[in-house]
């Protein structure tokens, strides 16, 4: 893949991932072929940021949890009213990287 696409790609995108699959994913980017490009781009990442938003005002309901996909976790959290409020606390320090972990699977299925 072009290069200069790959960087564009790592500047928009780059916030949606953990700072340590950034180099991988370049280098995955780079040895792609032109077909995965429309894959990969089309892809909705989910704000990390917003991830966090919806968990501090909305976490005990686990709509934060529903948010990035993991519906488990998210009717648990409903359940138990967010575990009885310690897993909503919990969650404003995990959230962020549960999200970006979400977003590198997307990736990775967008790419194979």
């Amino acid at each position: 893949m072009d290069s200069q696409k790959v960087d564009m790609f790592m500047m928009v995108n780059g916030k949606f991932f953990e700072s340590y699959q950034l180099h991988a994913i370049r280098e995955q980017l780079l040895q792609a072929d032109e077909s995965k490009w429309a894959m990969v781009q089309s892809q909705a990442y989910k704000d990390p940021s917003t991830a966090l938003l919806i968990s501090i005002f909305a976490g005990t309901l686990g709509i934060d949890r529903f948010y990035i996909g993991d519906t488990g976790m998210g009717i648990g959290k409903l359940l138990t009213l967010g575990g009885c409020g310690i897993w909503h606390i919990v969650d404003f320090f995990l959230i962020m990287g549960a999200t970006r972990e979400k977003n590198m699977e997307a990736f990775q299925r967008a790419m194979y």
